[in-house]
């Protein structure tokens, strides 16, 4: 009964492969033509913010450098080996991937951060830890 499953699954999977048609062509002259009429956009340009300035939104800052250390704090103690607390802190986003595939540094890293974090509470100053873009941030 096994064998006689086994072979009328792979006769259905034959089946299935010689019926699949894969005919991808590309159309070069097309592809260069587009790449010929596209527009040149530069991010830099003051023109391409003009939207964003009818919003109000021209000389705002998103980062925001004052941070709360209680937040700070907060973030540590119960997200600490995600990461979460330096994320809020404005820590580049590779220093937290890594917080996350290694949980903190074992908990080892979050643990510390935490003391700092602690420390920067009872001080009211948490400003050397932002944007930090360091693993180690004391």
């Amino acid at each position: 009964m096994k064998r006689t499953l086994s072979i009328l699954v792979i006769a259905l999977a034959g089946i299935f492969v010689s019926q699949a048609s894969t005919s991808y062509h590309l159309n070069d002259a097309a592809i260069d033509a587009m790449f010929a009429n596209a527009e040149l956009v530069e991010f830099n340009a003051v023109e391409t913010m003009a939207p964003l300035a009818d919003m109000g939104y021209a000389n705002q800052t998103f980062l925001n450098e004052n941070k709360d250390p209680m937040v700070a704090f907060l973030l540590s103690w119960f997200l600490g080996y995600l990461g979460i607390h330096r994320a809020y802190l404005g820590t580049s986003t590779g220093t937290i991937v890594g917080y996350i595939l290694t949980l903190g540094g074992c908990g080892i890293v979050a643990t510390i951060d935490w003391i700092m974090l602690l420390i920067g509470l009872v001080n009211n100053d948490i400003s050397q830890y932002i944007d930090n873009p360091r693993f180690f941030m004391w």
